[in-house]
């Protein structure tokens, strides 16, 4: 696997790209971010090679993720790399997840804001304990949140 990080971005995107401490492998502009996740997740598939075998999908909302439990996924990811690993939710699972390329073909049939997670669910991904995949950042009081969290971290 390789260890080629690419960031898919569409709103902001300069700033997002100028405020970025470490630089990815390669940017993605997704012009269209506004309909929905999908399109996002597709554009970043659709800009991996021929040769990848899967993906791994995290989204920039989650800042509270666990290094622990995103090692774990990759440790999976690697032992058995057919099979789908993703975040466990509780009664469901979402991203952070490895999403193998036999699973792509679901994904791009996506449409509007859907997410990974339905496709991860039908596949019966296997669930990884990862700390901080709540709260995400979906507004600015979640944001004041997760600032708050960072703070008693430091």
């Amino acid at each position: 696997m390789s260890r080629q990080v690419r960031v898919v971005v569409g709103c902001g995107y300069p700033l997002v790209r100028y405020r970025c401490g470490q630089q990815p492998v390669a940017w993605i502009f997704h012009p269209d971010w506004a309909q929905g996740l999908s399109g996002s997740l597709k554009a970043g598939l659709q800009a991996l090679g021929p040769q990848a075998h899967g993906a791994f999908v995290l989204l920039g909302d989650q800042p509270l993720l666990a290094p622990e439990g995103l090692k774990q996924l990759a440790s999976r990811a690697r032992a058995e790399p057919g099979r789908v690993w993703a975040a466990n939710y509780g009664q469901r699972v979402g991203v952070p997840a490895w999403i193998p390329r036999s699973l792509w073909s679901e994904i791009m049939a996506l449409k509007g804001d859907a997410g990974a997670g339905r496709v991860l669910n039908r596949a019966a991904a296997g669930a990884i304990d990862i700390a901080g995949v709540q709260p995400d950042v979906d507004t600015p009081e979640s944001w004041q949140e997760v600032r708050r969290l960072l703070a008693e971290q430091t």
